[in-house]
């Protein structure tokens, strides 16, 4: 009978153990159903959470670009949307289109969203109804970022904040205008590709 090695069955018994002990902290009491983790990464769905600085950042960029009674749209940046449920701002709203349907945890803020057919979205999702809208599309493809940005353009008034691989650039700049900023954004897990931050406006990212 085929067994797995003492080391790969402590392995995966501390993989298990591990996995207990954060579902144990999601039911306790002061539990953050919107801190960054609450809901895993999942690979397979080409998913990898920003950094806590990042998130916040971004998240704050957002509020800053939105303006007072602004309203953001979160594409495929789940991340970001915790981190602006996180600062619980009055003065601003927001919500997610994903394709995770974990996500609808949050209610009315979310909306499910595949990027193969980027104008199917509900009705009240009225176009140009965005002051700003945050996007981090899940493939480095052009075909992906092209279809993103049709979902984009249909949502924004104008303002746009784009994450992406620093590989997209040109096709970034074609699609949608925008342009790099300095800002380095990192992940929680260290990627492969060099990531970066767009915008088409004057930003605090530079």
């Amino acid at each position: 009978i085929p067994q797995l090695s003492s080391h790969t069955l402590a392995a995966l018994q501390e993989f298990y153990l591990e996995q207990q002990q954060r579902e144990g902290m999601k039911t306790t009491q002061g539990f953050n159903q919107y801190s960054i983790g609450s809901i895993e990464e999942d690979w397979q769905l080409s998913q990898f959470w920003y950094s806590d600085e990042t998130a916040s950042c971004l998240a704050k960029e957002a509020v800053a670009a939105a303006g007072e009674g602004g309203r953001i749209a979160c594409v495929s940046a789940p991340s970001v949307y915790q981190k602006l449920k996180e600062l619980d701002g009055k003065d601003f709203s927001v919500c997610i289109l994903e394709y995770d349907r974990r996500f609808s945890v949050y209610g009315e803020e979310f909306i499910f969203y595949d990027y193969n057919q980027p104008l199917n979205l509900p009705e009240n999702l009225l176009p140009h109804s965005f002051d700003i809208v945050i996007a981090d599309p899940p493939y480095l493809s052009e075909e992906c970022l092209q279809k993103t940005a049709e979902t984009i353009k249909y949502l924004t008034k104008g303002k746009i904040l784009l994450c992406t691989g620093a590989v997209m650039e040109e096709q970034a700049a074609k699609h949608l205008g925008v342009k790099m900023c300095k800002f380095i954004p990192k992940h929680s897990r260290n990627l492969a590709n060099e990531f970066r931050c767009y915008v088409n406006y004057t930003s605090g990212l530079d």
